[in-house]
């Protein structure tokens, strides 16, 4: 296991491997009379496990799947087996546990992988296991491979049932738009004699809804009771949230209330809707009335409830109220997400007054049960240096690596910037020279700038080499930085060599106005005519906007009255010439 599971998983032979240990557990397990309705019951756990967990990461589904497989190893009720080789008997439903646990942490690859090896054998798959593969293809968003592998089920003899027609529903009218197409696969179903349950009509609902058809959507709900099948919590939610993602609250509201004057009370996903819309609208006083009255309404707000409330106060410009419910989701045993650290350490950081308050914030992670990632500490590191707090950075970043986070290379970024601005560019230098690190053009350009700045030309010249020999590519802002720090210094020659050397890279208009002010400012006539040579040799078109400035700069610097007009003339009918 201390390999990784994502090796597990990626590997063919131990995918082979794990259908071998799958399927001897299950022959060693109590002797089933019929495999779909033992499929039937692990499906409806399966949606039970999902329904507790629906925010469980993928990455943790991926290490319980493959524990669940080392388990099976372990068991002493399968053998260890050759790759390859099989047992006397083989069952679909093993095959299909095994595919749905794949689609769950792998790839919709695996899981055809998977499929192909069962058909080879003499396993022949059944209904449930053709809709796992289409599943699996349609949360791949491979929409014609999930279509296709349908009209196989069906020219293989095997009829759909309510599950895989649902799915095909789901195909047409979620993820396709062709509602015609779905449509047509209720009369389908109804002609083969399954009668659509409210998972058919609330999943084109759904489609219809996040299409704009809301309209449409509401004479789905109709349709329903005239078919006699009650609406769901699941076929009112979507028109919910059509109303509140268009700003229409009230109507939202009183479709929840409908909701519940037919005995189908909205669930807490519901409510999350609508509280989101409330803050958008800013509307906070109305979130505090609804979260007052969950207690008997029937509904318990979760964490997803508070992000979203602690979010909109955020945005709002409301943080010590975002803090306030921060301790309110303490106070009901509801520990904060890797989410709700995101937001209030950005409502923080926005903030340089504040910025403080996430440092401690971030020192608390352990107390409030939080993991901290490189991205949070980035995040407060850069709130820091902007706001001056340079010690600080420094000591996050040592907090950091004492808690065995890795630092990424914006982290170092950060504190190579953090210690220019503290004059200390020779630590900055030997963080970058450490091999800690491989720097990037951020890195590169944040020394040259303060190089530049501190009047260490020589080292700055040194330092843009040493970046051409290490094959990083200057950009815009390296070029800016070394032409703007050379003309500040009075190196004009230098500064237009530069961009002539710069235009092989990028042509920047901006760069050029820039140069040329600074040029015609200081009288600069000699180097003016070799930047004009030399965007002649480069075989640039200008446009207005730089023949406007040039003879704007030279007006304003008085060149009208003096013969230095005559070699602006020049120019200018150079380049007139090659328009």
């Amino acid at each position: 296991m201390h390999g990784g599971p994502i090796k597990v998983l990626n590997g063919s032979r131990l995918i082979s491997a794990m259908v071998c240990e799958a399927i001897d557990w299950a022959r060693s397990s109590p002797s089933r009379t019929d495999d779909e309705k033992a499929e039937t019951e692990e499906e409806s756990s399966s949606r039970d496990v999902v329904s507790k967990d629906p925010s469980t990461p993928r990455e943790e589904l991926h290490v319980k799947f493959c524990e669940a497989v080392l388990r099976f190893s372990r068991s002493g009720r399968a053998s260890v087996r050759e790759v390859g080789s099989r047992p006397p008997r083989f069952r679909a439903a093993s095959y299909n546990k095994l595919m749905k646990a794949v689609a769950e942490v792998g790839s919709a690859d695996d899981v055809l992988r998977l499929f192909g090896e069962m058909k080879r054998s003499e396993c022949k798959p059944n209904v449930l296991c053709y809709s796992t593969v289409i599943n699996a293809l349609l949360t791949a968003g491979r929409h014609e491979e999930a279509e296709a592998t349908f009209e196989e089920m069906i020219s293989s003899g095997i009829k759909p049932n309510l599950f895989s027609y649902n799915i095909l529903v789901k195909l047409h009218a979620c993820c396709t738009k062709k509602f015609d197409l779905a449509y047509e696969v209720i009369a389908m179903m109804k002609k083969c004699g399954l009668c659509p349950d409210s998972t058919t009509y609330s999943t084109l609902i759904t489609g219809l809804c996040s299409a704009g058809r809301t309209e449409e959507a509401w004479g789905v709900l109709e349709w329903m009771l005239e078919e006699n099948c009650p609406p769901t919590t699941h076929s009112y939610t979507p028109i919910v949230q059509s109303y509140c993602f268009e700003g229409k609250i009230e109507p939202a509201k009183s479709l929840m209330a409908t909701m519940v004057d037919v005995g189908c009370t909205p669930s807490t996903a519901t409510y999350n809707i609508l509280i989101g819309a409330l803050c958008r609208a800013g509307n906070f006083d109305e979130v505090e009335k609804i979260l007052t009255e969950s207690v008997y309404k029937g509904w318990k707000p979760n964490e997803i409830t508070y992000n979203t409330y602690m979010d909109g106060l955020c945005k709002h410009g409301r943080s010590k109220e975002a803090f306030d419910q921060l301790e309110v989701m303490l106070g009901i045993g509801l520990y904060p997400t890797a989410f709700t650290l995101n937001i209030l350490l950005n409502c923080l950081c926005y903030d340089s007054k504040e910025v403080l308050v996430a440092k401690c914030l971030i020192e608390r992670s352990c107390e409030l049960h939080w993991y901290v990632s490189v991205v949070d500490y980035n995040v407060v590191m850069s709130g820091l240096c902007k706001a001056g707090h340079l010690v600080g950075v420094i000591k996050l970043f040592t907090d950091m690596i004492k808690k065995g986070i890795t630092p990424n290379i914006r982290t170092f970024n950060i504190v190579i910037h953090s210690l220019c601005r503290g004059g200390k560019l020779h630590i900055a230098v030997c963080i970058m020279n450490s091999g800690e690190i491989i720097a990037n053009v951020v890195t590169y350009n944040t020394l040259l700038h303060w190089f530049y700045l501190d009047g260490r030309i020589n080292e700055a010249q040194h330092l843009f080499s040493f970046m051409n020999a290490n094959n990083i590519s200057p950009d815009g802002i390296t070029y800016n930085t070394i032409i703007d720090s050379l003309c500040r210094v009075g190196k004009f020659l230098e500064a237009t060599d530069c961009f002539i050397i710069s235009l092989e890279y990028r042509f920047s208009t901006d760069r050029l106005l820039r140069l040329i002010y600074r040029l015609v400012r200081n009288r600069r006539l000699k180097e003016l005519l070799k930047l004009f040579k030399g965007i002649e040799k480069h075989s640039l078109s200008l446009d207005v906007l730089v023949f406007d400035s040039l003879i704007k700069a030279a007006c304003k610097e008085g060149f009208c009255g003096s013969t230095e007009i005559y070699v602006v003339c020049v120019i200018l009918d150079k380049m007139l010439a090659q328009r």
